[in-house]
């Protein structure tokens, strides 16, 4: 009968060690999935911050940039401006130069035309102090062929005579160096012309000497 008990207390005693053994074993396998479980956590933690890493940078401040750029097209504007008001300026300036250009070279042919009206003035009377029987000889004819080619350049320059005999005097056009008695004539009315008037361009360039009948 001792036998059977031997054998029983063996397996009984085999049992807590095979039940140690699979304990261990189970506490060994969790540890492993625990460690495996934070290894796997710690590599995607590196893996997002290397991704972190690499991703391009964004603008701190998005309204810092937004200030920028309107400070700078700002500045672009200002300086169209500038430029339109330096493109004004000039074409200003050459409208000017132009118009003083202008304004010398009229004044330089005026001074020319005046030196030139006593010539007429000596044309005229010559050709007035010509006989009657010399009028139709080599002498008058030459004479008032250069009178009328003078007179013509004169006409092409935009000199015109002043109209003075039978028209009313006008103080912008005449200057009465005495009066007449005219029974031709009413009062007020330039019955002589002593010298002729000339315009140049519609502007007086000689007053036409005149007899105003009283």
């Amino acid at each position: 009968m001792a036998e059977p008990e031997n054998k029983m207390n063996e397996q009984t005693a085999a049992e807590p060690e095979e039940t140690v053994k699979e304990s261990a074993e189970e506490t060994v396998e969790e540890t492993t999935a625990e460690e495996t479980a934070e290894a796997s956590k710690e590599a995607e933690a590196t893996e997002e911050a290397a991704a972190e890493e690499s991703a391009p940078e964004e603008p701190a401040d998005k309204t810092a940039a937004s200030g920028k750029e309107k400070a700078l097209q700002d500045k672009i504007a200002a300086l169209e401006d500038k430029v339109k008001r330096q493109m004004a300026e000039f074409d200003n300036f050459r409208k000017r130069t132009t118009k003083e250009k202008e304004n010398m070279f009229s004044m330089g042919e005026k001074n020319v035309i005046e030196k030139m009206l006593p010539v007429v003035d000596n044309f005229e009377r010559g050709l007035a102090a010509i006989p009657e029987e010399e009028k139709g000889g080599a002498i008058a004819s030459g004479m008032e062929m250069i009178y009328k080619q003078l007179f013509k350049q004169l006409e092409d320059l935009g000199v015109k005579p002043i109209e003075a005999v039978g028209k009313e005097f006008d103080p912008n056009f005449h200057n009465a160096v005495m009066q007449v008695a005219s029974e031709e004539y009413e009062s007020g009315i330039v019955a002589q012309e002593f010298v002729k008037g000339y315009t140049y361009h519609d502007t007086v360039i000689r007053h036409s000497m005149v007899g105003v009948v009283q």
